[in-house]
């Protein structure tokens, strides 16, 4: 019929709009398979789909990290990494908007470097669903930078306000008033919140690689199994690359256990990607471009660091070991040169499972080997290795943050340590370590491993660690 005819070419000719017919209003929804580039992205694969940011793609195909999809512009059909794109015409688009994110995480992005006072962003609360917090950085004599919440309300008749003196039917529009006066706020709006570069999925298929598909560029630095390099994977890709000395142990036993910390996925976890199997062996991971915690926290950026964003990347590794600790797996060599830093400041854990592959070098405790100062007494006595023995390292590296990298012990070495441990000898509180934190430490080095407390309480614990002193919401302007 015409009717039919005319609403097919409606469709094929426009995502949404208002048609008059017959007298009355036809409304057809968007569609909500179009998406919109938020960053530019080259194909790694013949499969990749590579466009440019602010291209328009139709997604075909929602499937875990790597969607189907066709560019509007060129009909062109391949996947594409779903953390490239946002949802047309939804808040995804609004640079201002984050979706998915905690009040927690919403204060370590904002206190990110390159965000100055008056940075911003908007999130769905995670306390009453259908609303929005707005979260502002503003700057305090005392405290330095703080992050400051606001409750941003919703009328009955749809419209939004934090004031009820100001109502707005978008949050686009609230956005737009808060830019141009502050009427309130801590601070006018005054940019949006940069976002953490994205982390470009890993093919899934792509674990055991050959070798010349990586690319070795910077030598970032070497230990006694190894060397680490920044380099690229097909040339396109950033990664680390681990490489273990030939010899240290045998590739089927490696890969074995590579296959288990491969399915080891934490945000806090530092992603193992690929490896090459044949020696020597090659461990690919993500990039992180600060390097590890040990090296940061004595280069000037590091050393201003207050206490809170100390106290803050301890709970992000406590985090992480929960993780590990839910999933019955052990670290065994948990310490700062162990620990990454990305560009936001987001600590990962590293080296997960590693010290296990080359147990039996490891174990020889000779010299710097075997990092004695980290180790619970009933690992360095009896070889026992468990969550807990890693409870026990977690309070060592307390101390090597609060000391911005201090090495443990000072002017002990290792002999002497193991003599005065197992005479009940513990680490004096650092200078400038709150009470309550070395309370945290030594609760890690309690004699008997079962007395010492989870990842998952120490994670509780840190993470509330200021919690006492804030409120939970500004009160409205």
């Amino acid at each position: 019929t015409s009717k039919e005819m005319l609403t097919k070419y409606i469709f094929s000719n426009f995502e949404s709009l208002d048609v008059v017919f017959q007298n009355s209003v036809l409304f057809f929804p968007l569609d909500d398979t179009i998406f919109i580039a938020q960053h530019d992205f080259k194909a790694t694969n013949d499969s990749d789909l590579p466009f440019r940011k602010g291209d328009k793609l139709k997604v075909l195909q929602e499937t875990g990290e790597w969607w189907l999809a066709r560019l509007l512009t060129t009909g062109q059909e391949g996947l594409i990494p779903s953390n490239y794109v946002a949802r047309a015409d939804t808040l995804e688009v609004e640079k201002w908007f984050f979706k998915d994110l905690g009040r927690r995480e919403t204060e370590r992005l904002l206190l990110a470097p390159g965000n100055k006072p008056g940075a911003f962003l908007i999130r769905e609360s995670e306390t009453c669903k259908g609303s929005f917090s707005l979260s502002v950085r503003d700057y305090e004599g005392e405290r330095g930078d703080v992050v400051k919440h606001y409750k941003i309300r919703c009328l009955d008749k749809g419209g939004y306000y934090i004031s009820p003196s100001n109502t707005f039917s978008t949050l686009q529009e609230l956005v737009q008033y808060y830019t141009h006066t502050a009427d309130g706020l801590c601070q006018r709006l005054y940019a949006p919140c940069k976002p953490m570069a994205p982390q470009q999925p890993w093919a899934h298929d792509e674990w055991e690689i050959p070798r010349e598909t990586v690319k070795m560029v910077k030598k970032l630095g070497a230990g006694q199994f190894g060397e680490v390099w920044m380099g690229y994977y097909k040339n396109t890709q950033k990664v680390a690359i681990k490489t273990l000395k030939e010899g240290t142990m045998a590739p089927e036993a490696f890969l074995q256990e590579a296959n288990l910390m491969k399915q080891l996925k934490h945000d806090r976890l530092v992603r193992l990607h690929a490896v090459v199997t044949k020696e020597p062996i090659l461990i690919v991971t993500e990039f992180m471009i600060n390097g590890c915690l040990l090296d940061f926290l004595k280069t000037d950026e590091g050393k201003k660091l207050k206490l809170n964003k100390l106290i803050d990347m301890s709970a992000q590794i406590a985090e992480g070991m929960a993780y590990i600790e839910k999933k019955n797996y052990i670290h065994r060599d948990l310490r700062a040169a162990n620990i990454l830093v990305n560009e936001t400041l987001h600590c990962k854990i590293a080296d997960f499972g590693l010290a296990r592959i080359i147990e039996s070098e490891y174990t020889a405790q000779e010299g710097a080997k075997f990092p004695i100062k980290w180790t619970a007494p009933e690992a360095i006595n009896f070889g026992t290795f468990s969550i807990k023995s890693d409870v026990w390292s977690f309070g060592i590296l307390l101390t090597e943050i609060v000391t911005y990298g201090r090495i443990p012990y000072p002017g002990m070495t290792n002999p002497e340590v193991i003599r005065s441990l197992d005479r009940s000898y513990r680490m004096p509180c650092p200078d400038g370590c709150p009470e309550e934190l070395y309370d945290i430490m030594m609760v890690c080095w309690k004699q008997k491993p079962d007395d010492r407390p989870t990842f998952e309480y120490l994670q509780n614990t840190l993470n509330d660690f200021f919690i006492a002193t804030e409120g939970q919401y500004e009160m409205q302007p």
